[in-house]
């Protein structure tokens, strides 16, 4: 009987800067409603990686798949109408709107085949500081809000799956907490997430499977819990 498809499917992927090669044949898979980490240290490759899937960096060489689609060669914008999200690492809300109408400008028309309907009654339930905050500017919260707020930002374009770049940088314990709880809701709610992140505690918390990436190439991937498990794999490869 033939598997069913990943929906995000990454083959042999080569990507680089100029003529500074960063990727080298990455391979991982995402299936619908996981969450699964890319560990490593910096410049390991990590960011690189979302960023060519997202069609952020030209892909070289390689295959990038998404609900069954070829995406390796399409825009940014086209790969986000297909259903996938991206939060990146600088969040880039709009500091100079509101709360609410930054989640305005992420709304993007439902299409037919989606099974949730993201408004921001529905976000506020997942992100209580949110709600609180509705009509504050952007540029008046702190940096773990703003880190909320870009990603509800991103739900509200009724993704399939997001990609998260280094979400808990820079972020305080308790603010980390709450951002366990939001991942959780969202696979609570179906929706893939694959995740760059160097906090090992955080992605043992909220992951199912992760890769670990050095020097542009996975060295291990398994369970997150096997990774988490072995001391040995996390001080050659993580430095933890």
């Amino acid at each position: 009987m033939q598997q069913p498809l990943s929906l995000l499917s990454v083959d042999g992927l080569a990507a680089a800067y100029g003529r500074a090669q960063v990727l080298f044949g990455i391979s991982l898979r995402l299936e619908r409603g996981e969450t699964v980490a890319l560990m490593g240290r910096n410049g390991a490759g990590k960011s690189t990686t979302l960023k060519a899937i997202m069609g952020l960096v030209p892909v070289a060489a390689g295959s990038i798949r998404f609900a069954g689609q070829e995406i390796s060669r399409l825009p940014t914008y086209r790969i986000a109408r297909l259903g996938l999200g991206y939060v990146p690492e600088d969040r880039r809300i709009f500091t100079d709107l509101s709360v609410y109408e930054n989640l305005e400008v992420g709304a993007k028309a439902a299409r037919a085949a989606d099974r949730r309907r993201w408004t921001p009654e529905r976000l506020f339930s997942i992100f209580p500081n949110l709600a609180d905050m509705r009509g504050r500017q952007a540029s008046q919260m702190s940096g773990g809000e703003q880190q909320m707020l870009s990603i509800a930002r991103t739900l509200m374009g009724n993704p399939d799956a997001i990609l998260l770049d280094e979400p808990t940088e820079g972020l305080a314990p308790v603010i980390v907490d709450e951002m366990v709880e939001a991942l959780a809701r969202m696979k609570h709610e179906g929706i893939a997430v694959l995740l760059s992140e160097q906090n090992l505690n955080f992605a043992g918390q909220v992951a199912d499977r992760a890769y670990i990436i050095a020097k542009g190439q996975v060295r291990h991937d398994g369970p997150m819990a096997e990774i988490s498990g072995n001391a040995a794999l996390r001080e050659a490869h993580l430095g933890v």
